[in-house]
Formats: C-alpha cells, structure tokens, sequence
C-alpha cells in the first residue's frame, strides 16, 4: 500500500456557522493522507490538492464535519483504489491563541 501526504495546504473560503464567517472567506489549512492499492497508476497529489481547493470554495459548508465526510466520498468515487483517507481541516484564524478544526478518518 502507498500513501501521498499533503500537508500545510492553505487558501481561503468561506466554512463556518457564526454570521461573519459566511461572509468573509477565511484561512484554512488542510492536512491529509490518502492511503491506495498502486497498479501501476499513481495517485497526483496536485489533482487531489484542486479538487479538495475546488470543493471547498465552491459548496462553501457550514460545518466541518460535513465538508469532510463530502471531500472523502468524492475522492472515493473518482479514485476507486483508494483504501483510507485520514484528512484533517484546521482554522487557525477563528479563535485567539490556538488553532481548532476536525479530522477524520475513513476507511474502505
């Protein structure tokens, strides 16, 4: 099995529930690591970096949790040897002092 890593990917989108973030795009980091089956066909990080950019930009989500699940299945279905997806969003904009987000972790 092999895995391709993205780490650190930053841009700007709106994601969020609170007033001014349904508004005003914000930072957003995304971590992750697609484990697949290699055939002789490799997985193109850069590929996978523009639809996760794509998707979030365009469905602008309210809630982490529900961008997650959505980028996850989505990547499932155009890479079918895909076996696990561990992807992470961080916000390290939103609160003072910290940076917050949600992760998960799929398997298949």
């Amino acid at each position: 099995m092999i895995s391709i890593i993205i780490k650190n990917f930053s841009f700007d989108t709106i994601i969020g529930v609170l007033d001014f973030e349904r508004v005003t795009p914000q930072k957003v980091i995304i971590n992750t690591e697609i484990f697949y089956q290699y055939n002789g066909q490799y997985l193109d990080y850069a590929k996978v970096s523009e639809i996760i950019k794509n998707i979030l930009q365009n469905k602008k989500f309210e809630v982490l949790e529900d961008s997650l699940d959505y980028i996850c299945s989505y990547l499932k279905n155009q890479y079918l040897n895909i076996t696990k997806i561990d992807l992470e969003i961080l916000k390290p904009n939103i609160l003072d002092n910290m940076v917050v987000g949600a992760k998960i972790v799929k398997s298949y």
